[in-house]
Parts: C-alpha cells; structure tokens; sequence
C-alpha cells in the first residue's frame, strides 16, 4: 500500500475504501450551497481536496455506478486522469445526461477514485510496423465471422 500526502479543506472525512477489496474511494461534493444540474448540463464540482501522488502514479475519477443508472449522472472525461504533479484541488466533472435536473447536496458521493500506477514511454519512429494476427482490422473486427 502507498502512502499518499493530502490536503483536506472540505469538512468531510478523507476518502476511503468502503470494504478490503475496493478499488475506489468515493470523493465527495465540497459545496456552499447545493447545485442542480440542468438536462445536459456539465459542472466542475469541487471537493476540498488536494494531495501529492507519487511519481509513476495517478488517480483516475470515475463515475459512480448509482448515480449513473439512477439519475444519468456521470463523469465527463471518464477516466479523468489527475498526474503526480498536480498540486490544485481535486475537481470533478459532472454531466447530467438525462432529461431532469439533478441537485448535488454537500457531501454527496459523486465520483470514485481509483489510484493507479502509470509509465511513461519513449516514441520510436519506424517505417513498419511488426505483423499480427489481428494486423489492421478495425472496431469489431474481432467479433465478427
């Protein structure tokens, strides 16, 4: 397990995992005032955290299952990608996809944290690439006889 240094500046708990096997934390809605999204409307949700992740990591925010297929809500930019450099708070990108408002309460559960290793690679020109079994078949390619 890694050890993470974060900045709390919300007065919520710290994320954490909901059982042993969890693969996200959920973040959490760090708001003044609740916020209701219009049909198709998109959002920046703030959540009062900041933290240092450490180098060859990043945290992914993901959508939140429940709020998906209750009430169409979702992370924009699935996954979005916070890097080990980041230092500013942890904000959410929210999108209503369904054909009613939707209000975000302080405190609610609106997104999962999923820390990840990541690595970065060197791009090497060629003029040919190696041969496959798959070689250039497209989108579906493999699924159709």
């Amino acid at each position: 397990m890694i050890k993470i240094n974060i900045i709390n500046r919300s007065h919520h708990a710290l994320p954490a995992y909901a059982t042993s096997q969890s693969a996200g934390m959920d973040l959490r809605a760090n708001l003044t005032e609740s916020i209701t999204l219009r049909p198709l409307e998109r959002r920046l949700i703030p959540t009062g955290l900041f933290m240092a992740l450490p180098e060859g990591y990043e945290a992914q925010v993901r959508p939140r299952s429940g709020l998906a297929l209750k009430h169409g809500i979702t992370v924009l930019n699935t996954p979005g990608t916070i890097d080990a450099d980041y230092r500013g708070e942890l904000g959410v990108v929210l999108v209503n996809l369904s054909d009613q408002e939707f209000t975000i309460a302080d405190g609610e559960r609106i997104a999962q944290m999923v820390i990840a290793r990541c690595e970065q690679a060197e791009l090497v020109s060629v003029d040919v690439l190696d041969d496959t079994e798959r070689g250039a078949g497209g989108y579906g390619h493999t699924g159709v006889k």
